[in-house]
């Protein structure tokens, strides 16, 4: 039987997945204005959690008493996406990517402070080597600082305080409606920038680019599970795992062959990860144990 931090791993790292999976379909669709992308992945990811709804929530789907930290998630989440998206257009990609890494840094200290979690050393080595990991993979050169690389911290700073708001948000309201009340704002963001010109997509495009909202919503539902399930500075520092599946698919799909630098960071990210799970199952052991006095 599991506990429910090591269901929380378990969750975290099916959202791992599915997150990768919607990341390859996204680089695929780069023909596409970032703004109808953005608009598949909420519009379908609704469709989706409409289908999981239960029966006695139909009419009332949408009620909640804390509607305004819903919109705290949201709207962190929304400025998380925009400014990576910026970044991602102003940087370049190793750079953006390796300070994006440090949100679990950024997650750990606000769970310290809003979540009133403890936070031991071993998990603290955990997202230490696992960024250690990301920088070795991303080679970062950070020489000529600029105002852009405001927006990589700006989305740092986000996406950690959204993995908060999923924390706060979970102990009274259903997983699937924070992940729909996201994909809502996505969807109602995106309709902005049609003035920018969208692309009518044939048949193909049209299944593929729905995946994007598909395997979003489901990687979001398990991201939301996961959070509920275990505390936020368990589980983050397992994102960086993301990295190492985008190695995988890189290779397998656009032959992109990894360099030894690459290899030995991921190979840290692993490590950061079987800390992470090895100190989990220590520590049930510890509890489960009977004392002889």
């Amino acid at each position: 039987m599991l506990t429910k931090n090591q269901l929380g791993f378990l969750y975290m790292f099916m959202s791992i997945c599915a997150f990768s999976i919607m990341d390859v379909i996204v680089k695929w669709s780069v023909d596409y204005p970032i703004g109808q992308v953005l608009f598949f992945r909420g519009f379908f990811g609704i469709l989706f959690y409409f289908l999981i709804i239960p029966r006695d929530r139909i009419r009332d789907f949408y009620v909640t008493k804390r509607a305004g930290l819903h919109f705290l998630r949201c709207f962190s989440g929304l400025i998380a996406l925009v400014a990576i998206f910026i970044a991602l257009r102003s940087l370049p990609l190793a750079t953006v990517v390796s300070i994006s890494f440090a949100a679990p840094i950024f997650t750990t200290i606000f769970s310290i402070f809003l979540l009133s979690e403890k936070v031991g050393i071993y998990r603290w080595l955990a997202v230490i080597i696992g960024f250690i990991g990301i920088l070795v993979i991303t080679e970062p050169g950070i020489s000529s600082l600029n105002i852009y690389y405001i927006f990589p911290i700006i989305f740092c700073l986000g996406l950690s305080y959204v993995a908060i708001a999923i924390r706060q948000l979970s102990t009274t309201e259903p997983v699937w409606l924070i992940s729909l009340n996201f994909s809502a704002a996505i969807t109602l963001a995106s309709i902005f920038t049609i003035p920018f010109g969208w692309i009518m997509p044939d048949i193909k495009d049209l299944i593929l680019l729905s995946f994007i909202g598909i395997f979003g919503g489901v990687a979001n539902l398990w991201l939301s599970q996961s959070y509920k399930f275990s505390e936020v500075s368990l589980v983050t520092p397992l994102k960086y795992l993301a990295l190492v599946f985008a190695i995988i698919f890189g290779f397998f799909i656009w032959g992109e062959v990894p360099t030894f630098k690459t290899l030995s960071g991921s190979l840290l990210v692993i490590i950061s990860s079987v800390i992470i799970f090895k100190r989990e199952i220590i520590l049930k052991k510890q509890v489960s144990t009977p004392r002889h006095d």
